[in-house]
């Protein structure tokens, strides 16, 4: 009886039973995700306390988003957090994962590399809570360590209120997220490699190659596919940032280093305009859709 089934029927009975197992998955990611990301846009054209009945005002948030200041400051910061998060770690993390894996795993062995990679990682592992805690500590502009071993060497002028300065705040998260974020293309990276022909590296040495040339025409076409995976999640990292900013410095001082989510959570819980904030949110989640579409038809091409 089967065997007289079109082919299509055939296919579907046999792949029936395996679409059972992604129920809950497709139930949570429902629930979860896309009832309350619809929720957020039919927030977004309504004028809302978070309290009382929701009044209808069509597009006048996103009228209000074109003329605020404060909005187009906050995406001008996540390109700076975009190249701190995404860009400078993943070249500081192909540097760091060719030199761990072809040059410290040969000579010291691969368990100091190992060491090494997973020293590079902590920052990861840290609640994002507790590394923004110690760093605000070290940072502070009255007892932080920072200063104080500025002012123990002699660089007592170069001693600044790092996270209060409105000139330097923003530099300063980067340069911290720039520790933070490292850890993660190192581990990637160094896992790509492990897929790399040694036989590549060996005749490339043999021809004269230097560690730079062997690095560049032989590890990073090889990698080519972690690379993009790094950039792409790192680059959407940077776009929803927002615990690192509460941490450290609230988008202060003033608004030097506000950012979308956070301007978004400001006008929720802050300032009691929901609607507002939901349309900052929408935007910002467009936004990530559109950069992840980007990213993969590149990668695609690529390919």
């Amino acid at each position: 009886m089967t065997d007289r089934m079109p082919e299509p029927v055939r296919r579907f009975r046999k792949c029936a039973g395996y679409w059972v197992y992604l129920v809950p998955s497709a139930v949570l990611f429902l629930v979860v995700i896309v009832v309350p990301f619809l929720m957020n846009i039919g927030t977004s054209f309504t004028r809302w306390s978070g309290v009382g009945t929701p009044k209808w005002t069509g597009l006048d948030n996103y009228r209000r988003l074109l003329a605020d200041e404060t909005f187009w400051a906050s995406f001008t910061h996540n390109v700076a957090l975009i190249v701190a998060m995404a860009i400078v770690p993943t070249i500081l993390g192909l540097i760091l994962a060719a030199a761990l894996f072809d040059y410290i795993g040969k000579r010291f062995g691969a368990r100091t590399a190992s060491a090494l990679r997973a020293a590079y990682y902590l920052p990861q592992v840290l609640p994002v809570a507790v590394a923004g805690v110690v760093w605000g500590w070290m940072l502070h502009p009255s007892y932080g360590a920072l200063n104080d071993v500025l002012k123990s060497v002699g660089l007592g002028s170069l001693a600044q209120n790092w996270l209060g300065d409105p000139d330097i705040a923003l530099a300063t998260v980067m340069a911290i997220m720039i520790w933070f974020q490292l850890g993660y293309p190192v581990v990637i990276f160094m896992a790509g490699l492990q897929r790399v022909d040694p036989a590549l590296y060996e005749a490339a040495e043999i021809d004269g190659a230097s560690w730079w040339q062997r690095f560049w025409n032989i590890t990073v076409p090889q990698i080519r596919p972690e690379i993009f995976v790094v950039l792409l999640t790192c680059t959407i990292a940077a776009l929803k940032i927002f615990g690192p900013i509460f941490v450290l410095t609230r988008g202060g001082p003033g608004k030097a280093t506000i950012v979308p989510s956070y301007f978004s959570y400001q006008n929720f819980f802050e300032k009691a305009n929901v609607g507002y904030g939901s349309a900052i949110a929408t935007v910002l989640a467009i936004l990530i859709v559109i950069v992840t579409f980007l990213f993969l038809r590149v990668q695609e091409r690529k390919s």
